[in-house]
């Protein structure tokens, strides 16, 4: 069985709005790796139009960031699953809308995916922690204070304790912190 993965980048305070900071060259490879190494990414219509916006224009007008370039190219390529009740029409290359609810859907790709898969988008994640079904949490925390914003764990249902399994710290400061659930109920 796959594993589904969490990712997201947030400020010290706990803001995950994509302008409270800015990822640098290093941040974006290792997020670029990581997406070369999934099957899938899972999105909500939010982040999904928010990334549709950027990221393919960046393919066809490549900047002077080879790392930027890089992520882009990588976000491109891999298949995104957007959960949505008002689109029912994707423009993004290798995106699809979900067929099944998020828990039905989830529970399948983690039975036939090939290799583990991801979520993106913060709701996703918090309605994914409140289902249960996050297998590890990678949360890249950079070094600012954001004051305002959206913040990542504003509607989790219950506690939820987890286990700090590793850690990632890149030259800006920035640190992704790897979590796993500790006892996660069996599914």
């Amino acid at each position: 069985m796959k594993k589904l993965i969490a990712a997201i980048n947030m400020s010290l305070d706990g803001v995950c709005d994509h302008t409270a900071m800015a990822p640098d060259g290093e941040v974006h490879q290792h997020y670029t790796d990581l997406l070369k190494e999934g099957s899938a990414i899972l999105y909500g219509r939010i982040t999904y139009q928010l990334m549709e916006d950027f990221w393919p224009n960046l393919v066809k007008n490549p900047s002077d960031n080879q790392a930027l370039n890089d992520f882009a190219e990588a976000i491109n390529e891999i298949p995104k699953i957007v959960f949505s009740h008002t689109l029912n029409h994707l423009e993004w290359e290798n995106s699809s809308l979900a067929q099944k609810a998020l828990h039905d859907e989830v529970l399948t790709l983690k039975q036939i995916a090939d290799r583990d898969f991801f979520v993106g988008s913060p709701g996703l994640i918090i309605s994914l922690m409140n289902l249960n079904l996050v297998d590890e949490l990678q949360i890249c925390v950079h070094p600012v204070v954001a004051g305002s914003g959206r913040l990542l764990f504003n509607n989790i249902q219950e506690r939820n304790e987890l286990k700090l399994v590793k850690t990632k710290i890149f030259s800006s400061g920035a640190i992704i912190l790897y979590y796993e659930p500790i006892n996660a109920p069996e599914l």
